[in-house]
């Protein structure tokens, strides 16, 4: 019998590890299964630029696996039993529970309102394309001199606010920061960003976290009141509740807690990748929500399932980072050289070159979800061995 892959969700992470998968193993030994509730991949780390009204390369996931001999089923996952092997789905045809021998849960995270009075009715988000695009629709309808703020000084925030300052110079564009402005970021960095906001015109409130949202306004911490007619919350994300519902053992954030080959630390045939998982880098550092954990996490968990598989030792070393890439607006961007445990460095690469740079990562990631093993030839290995361990096994190598 074929041994059965299910692998949840087809944002970068889940479509690059069902396709490396589909180039690691023999298809006659293994069935893979992709799950999707939306039939399009969907580029997460453009949404600030189809909020502001840029059109984005379409990219169906029937064309992307066509040939791969991984099947696409677009259903919703629903609820997993992990101790049955599992997962409920609903589809176009109804419900459906389907069965596997190997779990990949790649459901990621989604909009965070943070438990904010006010956020969930008036706040809007770029968490994914339906967030995007009603932002978009709401953007359409601001009038000149009206201001657009975003809540949030991270990546996120920082990547829309500064692309719809570009795009919609008519518009008053203001970032509230619960720290300061790219406090993250080396002296060079933060000289940079500051500089770009300025040139953009952008109002930059700093330590001002928000406790409250309404239609018009914001308040803040500290007693204020900001006027805005339309406000984004981008203050970090939620993990999907899915995993929750398991018996999966989970870290306090509520992701999957995994070893160094991104396996379940409590059941063995679950694998978990990408904002879904709690995996630790280097300098025992859990990784942080982005595509730049997602990609190598799906690479490692691709090819652990494989080694298991046919025999052999998957790769165990702590994954890392090299920079952080902000693009902040089409024409300007911040490249931050970063440690192996993700500390900015005094390095760093700015202007028109990292706005290219950044523009050739985002690229590139797409390029990568249809190449996942990055072009390299590589030989289908054949199954050999049931890869289910006796539970706390994981545990142990971890």
């Amino acid at each position: 019998m074929q041994h059965r892959i299910i692998v949840l969700g087809a944002g970068y992470s889940g479509a690059i590890a069902a396709g490396r998968l589909a180039k690691r193993l023999r298809r006659q030994d293994v069935a893979i299964t992709l799950v999707n509730a939306e039939p399009d991949f969907v580029e997460r780390v453009r949404m600030h630029q189809l909020a502001v009204g840029q059109e984005l390369t379409s990219r169906p996931l029937r064309e992307m696996f066509a040939g791969t001999g991984v099947e696409l089923k677009l259903a919703k996952a629903t609820s997993i039993d992990v101790d049955r092997k599992t997962v409920a789905v609903h589809s176009a045809d109804g419900p459906e529970q389907l069965s596997y021998d190997t779990l990949v849960y790649a459901l990621g995270s989604r909009w965070n309102a943070g438990g904010v009075p006010g956020v969930a009715e008036h706040g809007h988000q770029i968490a994914g394309r339906p967030g995007a695009l009603r932002l978009r629709e709401r953007l359409a309808q601001l009038a000149e001199g009206e201001t657009v703020l975003v809540v949030g000084g991270g990546l996120t925030g920082l990547e829309f606010a500064t692309e719809v300052a570009e795009a919609r110079p008519d518009l008053d564009v203001a970032l509230a920061a619960r720290g300061e402005l790219g406090d993250w970021l080396s002296p060079k960095g933060r000289t940079h960003l500051r500089k770009v906001t300025d040139g953009l015109g952008i109002t930059v409130y700093e330590n001002t976290p928000v406790t409250g949202v309404e239609a018009d306004r914001v308040t803040t911490a500290d007693g204020r009141s900001i006027a805005a007619p339309l406000t984004v919350w981008t203050t970090g994300f939620a993990v999907h509740p899915l995993a929750k519902a398991t018996s999966l053992e989970l870290a306090d954030t509520g992701r999957i807690a995994v070893d160094a080959t991104m396996r379940s630390l409590s059941h063995p045939h679950v694998y978990a990748i990408g904002d879904a998982a709690h995996a630790l880098g280097a300098g025992d550092k859990p990784l942080r929500m982005s595509c730049a954990s997602g990609a190598p996490m799906a690479w490692r968990a691709a090819d652990s399932i494989a080694a298991r598989l046919s025999g052999g030792t998957p790769a165990s070393s702590p994954l890392r980072y090299f920079n952080q890439c902000i693009s902040l607006g089409r024409k300007e961007g911040l490249i931050q050289f970063v440690t192996a445990d993700d500390r900015s460095v005094d390095r760093t690469l700015a202007g028109r070159f990292a706005a290219r740079y950044k523009e050739l990562v985002c690229k590139g990631a797409a390029w990568g979800v249809a190449n996942p093993t990055l072009g390299i030839p590589v030989r289908r290995r054949r199954v050999v061995t049931d890869q289910d361990a006796p539970q706390g096994t994981a545990r142990a190598a971890a």
